[in-house]
């Protein structure tokens, strides 16, 4: 007898718990779920420190934030820019090299790598293996930079791709469309930083 009730308030606690889950906690895990990413962007854009603009090479770069990041990051967006305006690249390609290091670093000149790369430096999270320079190669922004475009502008159909094809041609990751969610972001720090 004490088993069976001690069954009977253990489905009664069990049932009244998944009521409540049914109730309360599912309604605003859904309503949180279905808020836009450009909602989901803008309640969590960061609050920038005030800072005096940067110009970096022929980019005045503001303190931010632009798409969600601030000036230390937009200041990697321009070394990106001015590497690929020094060899002739125009805007649209400058943005698919600021979605790729968006993809890859967050637009911070990372000094550690990951799982798949453990060797993987800088903003490209570019590997030791002799195709992207050395050490201080590719933990020089701008340099970083020229080699990803030096790479980019020898693949067929470079200046037609896909933005995030063409990344993925570049990077050689294991998802060719990884790089599509940054595209927006990306061609807004290209045109914020461009004016």
């Amino acid at each position: 007898m004490r088993r069976l009730f001690a069954g009977v308030i253990a489905t009664a606690v069990v049932l009244v718990v998944g009521w409540f889950a049914v109730a309360y906690v599912a309604p605003a895990l859904t309503a949180g779920a279905s808020a836009s990413g450009a909602n989901a962007r803008a309640a969590s854009a960061p609050s920038c420190p005030a800072a005096a603009p940067v110009t970096v090479g022929t980019i005045v770069v503001p303190a931010g934030p632009v798409a969600g990041f601030c000036q230390p990051e937009l200041i990697m967006a321009a070394h990106i820019m001015n590497a690929a305006r020094d060899q002739g690249i125009g805007t649209r390609t400058q943005a698919v090299g600021v979605m790729t290091a968006i993809g890859e670093s967050g637009l911070r000149n990372l000094d550690y790598g990951d799982v798949a790369g453990p060797d993987s430096r800088g903003l490209f999270q570019q590997r030791d293996n002799g195709a992207w320079g050395t050490l201080a190669d590719r933990m020089d922004p701008y340099t970083a930079a020229t080699h990803f475009f030096d790479k980019l502008i020898t693949i067929d159909g470079w200046q037609t791709m896909a933005p995030s094809a063409l990344a993925h041609a570049v990077q050689v990751n294991s998802d060719p469309g990884y790089y599509a969610q940054y595209w927006e972001a990306a061609q807004t720090i290209v045109a914020a930083l461009s004016g």
